[in-house]
């Protein structure tokens, strides 16, 4: 008999979603049972769930359940199936719906004759890379102007709790400039999974974009696949097909608590909080599969991470900030400009973008923090100066047109606003500009009113 035909029925032990069992002459190098490999638990002579091998200790070979092991008894048998998790890849799966275990949940045709391909495979070899110099485009000026997305670039939007996080990320999959978008949603409640869907469906994106979700009434165990088969699919699309793909990934602490439950079911010792150790590098081989491929496509990673309590150093924003390249900082239902980074921007701002991109950017930045500092100083009943009262009004003006969520306008027009902004506010002299860039972009109007204004004060 084959060995992928031979049913294992000693369970040692059900811990969670994880089980334990006997595997007489693991060490035989024709033995089946490898790491990684995937598994079918039979129960009462019906399949029951498929398994991944996680840990391999001696005659013992460790599980996880897909399906959870509610319900499920010691008199269960195990056949390992000799192959690693692979998710569906074809041209079918764009505008499909899939479940942590690689299932289409949508109740579209079934793809069970399409090609497959491993996940959780390794980061491509560096030497296949190319430097970034290509920008997303998103239609968010809060990104665009002041923290622009670049191809290939891995970055977290750090949040709290009951900030709008996915309605943010699902506004950037549908306006971001992609060919295709894979979304990978972890223990999202119904609500949130039911708005992605509609929200793409009434969008008209769904064409282009791939779903793989788990909700938190899911096991936890298909948690850690949603990743994994995201990033498979999107490499691919970048490799073989020349995709410009956007990967978006929330929530990336419920990914690392799952990681973490399963951790304590399998007796490893907890580090800080109660995290594993290889927290970091676990994180780090996932964001790690963004990059722009030579003669090829790209990948990009945004990825929603939540900070209980408001926490920088909880430890998965801690150890993210060390792994991408810069964060998105989304608090009090605004991107915070003083907290964000993109630390890729100067690959293409003044390059790929229009000149005045770098000056506008800093100017506007720079008079954004002064009326934080005036707010400050009129709060506190100080009396203002004239230039308080300048920054002031611009800073109203300023989180009006860019920092709210729901403003959408591509890069030239937040541009062209920015001047029209910065004239309603400033003379030429006070923003401390380029005059060659005064000179071809402040508004003509304000120019010559600016003008009148002096020869009036004159006489």
């Amino acid at each position: 008999m084959s060995q992928s035909l031979l049913r294992y029925t000693n369970i040692l032990s059900i811990v969670g979603d994880i089980i334990r069992v006997e595997v007489p002459n693991l060490s035989d190098s024709n033995a089946q049972a490898r790491n990684g490999d995937l598994a079918l638990i039979e129960q009462n002579g019906q399949a029951y769930s498929l398994a991944q091998i996680i840990k391999l200790n001696r005659e013992e070979v460790s599980l996880q359940v897909f399906a959870g092991t509610k319900g499920l008894s010691t008199d269960a048998a195990v056949c390992f199936l000799g192959e690693p998790m692979k998710a569906v890849y074809s041209p079918n799966i764009l505008g499909r719906i899939f479940n942590g275990a690689g299932e289409a949940i949508d109740g579209g045709p079934a793809l069970d004759q399409d090609p497959r391909v491993e996940i959780d495979g390794p980061s491509v070899n560096p030497i296949r890379r190319v430097l970034a110099s290509r920008m997303v485009r998103t239609n968010v000026p809060m990104i665009d102007v002041f923290n622009t997305l670049v191809e290939s670039q891995k970055i977290p939007i750090f949040s709290v709790s009951g900030e709008p996080y996915n309605k943010f990320l699902a506004r950037i999959a549908i306006q971001a400039e992609a060919d295709v978008v894979v979304f990978g949603g972890m223990g999202l409640i119904f609500d949130d999974y039911h708005f992605f869907k509609t929200a793409f469906e009434e969008a008209g994106v769904s064409s282009r974009t791939v779903m793989y979700t788990n909700l938190a009434s899911d096991p936890t165990v298909e948690r850690l696949m949603i990743a994994d088969m995201s990033l498979a699919v999107a490499e691919h699309f970048a490799v073989e097909e020349g995709k410009k793909v956007l990967v978006l990934l929330t929530d990336m602490t419920s990914y690392a608590d799952a990681m973490k439950e399963i951790g304590v079911a399998m007796d490893k010792i907890p580090a800080n909080r109660g995290y594993m150790g290889d927290l970091y590098s676990q994180l780090a081989r996932r964001y790690e599969k963004a990059a722009d491929y030579k003669g090829a496509g790209s990948v990009t990673i945004l990825a929603v991470t939540t900070m209980p309590g408001n926490d920088l150093t909880h430890p998965v924003p801690d150890n993210t900030g060390y792994i991408t390249e810069g964060q998105f900082y989304l608090h009090d239902g605004v991107i915070d400009p003083f907290g964000s980074l993109s630390r890729l921007k100067q690959m293409v701002i003044g390059k790929e973008t229009r000149e005045d991109h770098s000056q506008i950017m800093n100017t506007m930045i720079r008079f954004y923090s002064d009326s934080v500092n005036a707010k400050q100083k009129q709060a506190m009943a100080f009396e203002l100066s004239p230039y308080d009262e300048k920054v002031i009004r611009f800073g109203d003006q300023f989180i009006d047109n860019f920092m709210k969520l729901d403003v959408s306008m591509s890069l030239e027009e937040a541009l062209d606003l920015a001047w029209k902004i910065l004239a309603d506010c400033f003379s030429p002299e006070e923003t401390l500009m380029k005059q060659s860039l005064i000179e071809k972009y402040w508004p003509v109007k304000s120019q010559v009113a600016a003008a009148a204004a002096t020869e009036t004060a004159g006489a």
